[in-house]
C-alpha cells in the first residue's frame, strides 16, 4: 500500500516534466516546419495552416505557441539569444565583463555546433524580407537591453552607461562576424571568425 502510494506520487511528479518536454518538442518541430518551407517557398508563399499541416498538428496548436509564421521562423534564433544571456549569467564572477562576454560566446557555440544548415538558411533569409528584419531588430534591441542589465548586475561599478557600451559593441562586432561568415559561404570557421574578432576590440573600463 505504501509503496502504491510512493509509486502513484512519483508519477505525478513526472508528469509535469514530460508534458514540457513534449510541447517542446511541438514548438521544435512548428519552428523547424517554418523554417523549412519559408526556405523552399518564401516566407509570402507560406501560411500558418501549411506550418501546421507540415508539423501535424492543428491550426490551433499553432497559435498555441506562436503569434504568426514571423515568429515561428525566428524561434530558433530566439532560443540561442536567451541561451546567450543564461550562459553569460553564469560565468564566473572573476572574469571581467568583455571576458565574460567572449567566453560566452564560446559557450553558445559549442552548445550549437557549426556549421549549422538551418541557422545559415535563416540568416539569409533574414537578409531577403523585410518584415522578418523588422522583427530581428527589435530583437537585437531586447537582447542588448538583457546583456546590459546582466553586465551591470556582475559588476555594479561598471555603470549603466559603460555597461550598455559593452553590450553594444559585442552585438556589433558579432554580427560582423557572422556576415563575414556568410560570405565566404561558411568556409571560414564561424566560432573562430568571431572569437577572433572579439579578441580585437575592447571598450575601456571592462
Amino acid at each position: 500500500m505504501g509503496n502504491s502510494g510512493c509509486d502513484y506520487a512519483e508519477r505525478m511528479e513526472t508528469l509535469p516534466t514530460l508534458r514540457e518536454h513534449k510541447k517542446a518538442v511541438t514548438r521544435r518541430s512548428l519552428a523547424a516546419a517554418a523554417l523549412r518551407l519559408a526556405v523552399e517557398r518564401g516566407l509570402d508563399g507560406v501560411t500558418v495552416e501549411d506550418i501546421a499541416d507540415e508539423a501535424g498538428v492543428s491550426r490551433r496548436t499553432f497559435s498555441n505557441y506562436f503569434t504568426g509564421k514571423e515568429d515561428a521562423v525566428l524561434a530558433a534564433e530566439r532560443e540561442r539569444t536567451r541561451a546567450l544571456v543564461a550562459l553569460l549569467e553564469a560565468r564566473p564572477a572573476r572574469e571581467r565583463p568583455w571576458q565574460a562576454l567572449r567566453a560566452a560566446t564560446a559557450e553558445r557555440y559549442r552548445a550549437w555546433p557549426v556549421p549549422d544548415v538551418e541557422w545559415t538558411a535563416q540568416l539569409r533569409l533574414l537578409r531577403r524580407h523585410p518584415s522578418l528584419l523588422a522583427r530581428q531588430a527589435a530583437d537585437q534591441v531586447a537582447l542588448e537591453r538583457d546583456l546590459t542589465a546582466v553586465l551591470a548586475a556582475r559588476e555594479p561599478g561598471l555603470g549603466e552607461d559603460v555597461a550598455r557600451l559593452t553590450a553594444a559593441t559585442f552585438l556589433a562586432t558579432v554580427r560582423t562576424g557572422i556576415a563575414l561568415w556568410l560570405e565566404s559561404a561558411g568556409t571560414r570557421p564561424l566560432p573562430e571568425l568571431v572569437d577572433g574578432l572579439l579578441g580585437r576590440v575592447r571598450v575601456e573600463g571592462t
